[in-house]
């Protein structure tokens, strides 16, 4: 369990939305890290106090810590060549992350030759109170940048990691989801005042507003306004774009002009309750879209080919009736209508992969679908129900087509089998009889049950020879890679024991 998982347990002296907290710090800091070319470290007091006293000596006492995430970035080098999750502080350092906790200042170390030279110790502040402590670590020839790029980064950064001392960060409300290509900061980086103009545009981000035809020095100019001049959006904008576009929320947005794709996201700068500007990560992610877009037609494409087998293979149940119905002799009847009833089962399949995208199907409705085939080919005077005891779950699409099959070919032998009687008997009394359908699932590996009532298996004699049989064998042993076994049931009937190792399926 890790130790962010840890701080649910109840004695940790942490409460839900607390921990909520740190989840969604952890889950966005990856955006300070990357602007301060450092690497970040959360501590966590080991057992924490409902209420943390705000001392202005910092006389309360050390706190034990424990590193609970770390984070590095993707715009330099790492001082941690190792993971320093669940790392104790030594006593030096306990006391600076303790003087930090405890008054609820950032403090900055001294310059002792180790990981914490010049580090920046933050309080981890949600409502008032201190959760935690997060540590900004960076190399020597990276804690004064010298060009305008890395000044203007480290000072977003800067104002970052004051807001999470403010409680002000991370964005609760901020959407926890997005659509492929989340922009980072090297893609492209805007800074705005507190109007909403553009003060530092990095390189990329230059790039990406060029993209769509933007052209000139672009300091100093509304964002928004430069926006709407160079947009040719066709249809519905989304009405959260001013709002990303002038950095008054946190929010992420998407601008399309043309074949141009430019994903935005805003995070505010905030300083004791007022907004003072605000960072806007763009990306150009038209060659992202364009993909999906191909995805999105393949996808379509392949339902519509399976909603086409589907129309075809009713189409070809729908000429084997109207064959059976002209048939003189019963056994070319029954043949046709077992060769029907096999075409109908297929066509459920293909029916529930026309209205899905996904890898996997959930086989517990296809098969009560196709459980519902099986009685057709029944006799009058049989009175068989069918049932499914358990659940399959998810199977791989590879392999759904050729199970159902094989599990209505055991239930329909068992009802034409297991259940005699004379057909040329006028005074024959209705045969009554239950079917289940048992699955046993363990992880990709399936155990199946087929249990009849019925007659039962006599003496030497096996399940046959016949077409449906062989059908069932092919299926499993070929077909799903598994093994087949006929056997007499306890109390009576047949039991059919299918034991198939499945594809994975997707979740």
């Amino acid at each position: 369990m890790s130790i962010l998982a840890e701080l649910r347990t109840p004695d940790s002296g942490f409460g839900e939305k607390d921990v909520d907290w740190l989840h969604l710090l952890v889950g966005d800091w990856q955006l300070i890290a990357d602007l301060s070319f450092a690497d970040l470290v959360l501590w966590v007091p080991r057992k924490r106090a409902t209420a943390v006293a705000v001392s202005s000596d910092g006389d309360d006492g050390e706190v034990d810590f424990v590193v609970a995430a770390q984070c590095r970035p993707m715009t330099g080098l790492t001082m941690f060549s190792s993971d320093a999750v669940g790392d104790r502080p030594a006593p030096r350092h306990r006391a600076l992350l303790s003087r930090a906790y405890r008054t609820r200042t950032t403090v900055i170390a001294d310059d002792d030759g180790t990981r914490f030279a010049r580090a920046d110790v933050v309080p981890v502040v949600r409502a008032g109170r201190v959760l935690g402590v997060l540590t900004r670590h960076t190399e020597e020839s990276r804690r004064v940048g010298a060009s305008r790029l890395e000044r203007n980064y480290r000072s977003s950064a800067s104002a970052l990691l004051d807001m999470i001392g403010e409680g002000s960060f991370p964005h609760p409300d901020a959407p926890s989801r997005s659509r492929r290509g989340e922009p980072r900061v090297g893609d492209g980086l805007i800074l705005l005042n507190r109007e909403g103009r553009i003060r530092y545009a990095s390189p990329n981000g230059v790039s990406v507003l060029y993209r769509l035809g933007s052209e000139g020095d672009i300091e100093g100019r509304y964002l928004a306004d430069l926006v709407a001049d160079l947009v040719d959006q066709p249809g519905t904008v989304d009405e959260s774009l001013p709002l990303v576009l002038t950095g008054r929320t946190s929010w992420r947005s998407e601008v399309e002009s043309g074949r141009v794709n430019i994903s935005l996201r805003s995070i505010p700068l905030m300083r004791d309750g007022n907004r003072t500007g605000a960072v806007i990560l763009c990306r150009d992610v038209s060659e992202i879209r364009r993909r999906e877009r191909e995805l999105m037609s393949r996808d379509a494409l392949i339902r519509e080919m399976h909603h086409r087998v589907k129309n075809n293979l009713q189409t070809v149940s729908a000429l084997l009736r109207l064959q059976a119905r002209r048939a003189t002799s019963s056994e070319a009847k029954s043949a046709i209508e077992e060769a029907m009833r096999r075409v109908s089962v297929i066509a459920v399949v293909h029916d529930s992969l026309s209205q899905s995208l996904d890898d996997s199907l959930d086989f517990d409705d296809i098969l009560d679908k196709g459980l519902r085939l099986a009685p057709d080919l029944s006799s009058p005077l049989v009175q068989v129900t069918t049932r499914r005891v358990g659940s399959f779950g998810k199977i791989a699409t590879e392999d759904a087509s050729a199970l159902l099959l094989a599990i209505t070919e055991l239930v329909t032998n068992a009802v034409e089998h297991g259940y005699p009687f004379d057909v040329d008997d006028p005074d024959s009394e209705p045969v009554t009889g239950r079917i289940d359908v048992r699955p046993e699932r363990e992880g990709d590996f399936l155990r199946l049950r087929v249990v009849d009532d019925g007659a039962g298996l006599n003496g030497d004699r096996g399940p046959g020879d016949g077409l449906g049989t062989q059908i069932v064998r092919t299926l499993i042993t070929a077909d799903l890679r598994g093994t087949i076994e006929w056997r007499p049931a306890r109390g009576g009937g047949t039991e059919v024991v299918l034991e198939v190792p499945l594809r994975p399926a997707a979740d």
